[in-house]
């Protein structure tokens, strides 16, 4: 999910403005010119630039994905993000996740921000009414940027679940928008039921894909989490008393957290912060997994079944980090808990099927322990000669 955040993020959510040089024909002008008006009345703002856009083929649409994943994940990233997936049982141990991810995007991909040319591409041979949408979403993502600081928000890679609960407010804002603009009767927006099976169109229409069809959940859900889960917020945004059309930087959700459950938001409910005593000597890599993964998680180890997102499970906070050992890679992922019951909960299910889980080669332990004063639980797999077995890293909490 941090790479579709992140690739995804710059690829579709920069802001453009004004017309490409050698633009499309006069129909992609017109059906753009006659969307503009509809964006600004369903978003509640208006353009201060009219965005400039172009057509690309689908070959030029994988170049540009390509060059993309290139520049944000180099080999020693993707092998830490791999390797924490794959030790955690979310990917297989036979899959190599940059190799999927190319076809997976090229799949998904009908319109994106070229954050170069600062211009919208519609993909070659879309449908009209494909077209339509795939437009008039993007339309909005370029509307939020004269709003919001898109390229620092979507750069900042340093948590991977505070950058998705940003892409959430982007997708669902954008969605919403979207539906707006294409539904005569905007009236059925209000309507739960509407939503519902909105939903069950999306994840019907997902599953007709075939790669997407195939690919691990934790990826899967990481695609859909941000318009799905981000509409629903949005909607709860709309609904709120003194609030704009578009959260302000500084009102920003910080976690999947807060887009699940915006109960935990209007309580100011931030995460915990986790850190750790050490220096990053020997780290591979190092992020957050948040409320989102964890549960994403959780199912895995329940073997399948739903992601039960729509339950809150007491998260805190967390922070984990994989090492580079000679015996393979080594995972320390700390998590913080609201409570002692929580913790004990996700310690005594989720941690304890996973240690049930061998690893030819490796140790698995999972841990009840205080840290800063919060229940919280270690989960650790390494090597079994791992030299830090004796020694492990200690975390920390830090402000919120």
């Amino acid at each position: 999910m941090r790479i579709l955040s992140v690739v995804l993020g710059s690829a579709l959510m920069v802001g453009c403005r004004g017309r490409a040089p050698n633009a499309p024909d006069t129909g992609l002008a017109a059906t753009v010119d006659s969307l503009v008006p509809k964006v600004e009345e369903a978003v509640g703002l208006t353009f201060r630039h009219r965005p400039r856009f172009a057509i690309r083929t689908k070959a030029q649409v994988q170049v540009y994905l390509r060059t993309k994943l290139e520049q944000e994940f180099p080999p020693a990233k993707v092998r830490g993000i791999q390797a924490v997936y794959q030790l955690l049982e979310m990917i297989p141990d036979s899959v190599d996740l940059k190799s999927l991810l190319l076809p997976l995007y090229a799949e998904q991909v009908a319109g994106y921000y070229d954050p170069d040319s600062t211009t919208l591409y519609a993909v070659e041979g879309a449908k009209e009414d494909q077209l339509r949408l795939v437009l008039a979403h993007e339309l909005v993502h370029a509307l939020q940027h004269e709003q919001l600081p898109l390229e620092t928000m979507l750069k900042d890679v340093t948590n991977a679940d505070r950058l998705a609960a940003s892409q959430a407010i982007l997708e669902g804002h954008a969605t919403v928008a979207m539906l707006g603009v294409v539904m005569p009767d905007k009236t059925i927006l209000a309507d739960p039921t509407f939503w519902q099976s909105y939903r069950e169109q999306v994840k019907g229409a997902q599953t007709s894909m075939p790669i997407f069809r195939t690919a691990p959940i934790i990826l899967r859900e990481g695609l859909i989490f941000p318009y799905l889960a981000g509409a629903e917020f949005m909607r709860w945004w709309a609904g709120q008393p003194g609030k704009g059309p578009l959260p302000t930087r500084e009102q920003l959700p910080t976690s999947t957290e807060q887009i699940l459950h915006p109960e935990r938001y209007l309580s100011h409910d931030a995460p915990i912060g986790v850190a750790f005593d050490d220096s990053a000597a020997g780290v591979l890599h190092e992020d957050t997994m948040g409320e989102l993964e964890l549960q994403i998680w959780s199912a895995q180890m329940r073997q399948g079944g739903e992601v039960l997102s729509d339950i809150p499970n007491g998260w805190g906070g967390d922070r984990y980090r994989v090492f580079d050992t000679p015996k393979g890679p080594a995972l320390v992922l700390y998590t913080v808990w609201d409570d002692s019951t929580a913790a004990k909960r996700f310690a005594t299910i989720t941690a304890a099927r996973f240690v049930g889980h061998k690893k030819a080669g490796y140790r698995t332990t999972a841990e009840q322990l205080q840290i800063g004063g919060r229940s919280g639980v270690r989960v650790v797999r390494a090597p079994e000669a791992w030299d830090r077995w004796a020694s492990l890293p200690v975390a920390h909490l830090t402000p919120r």
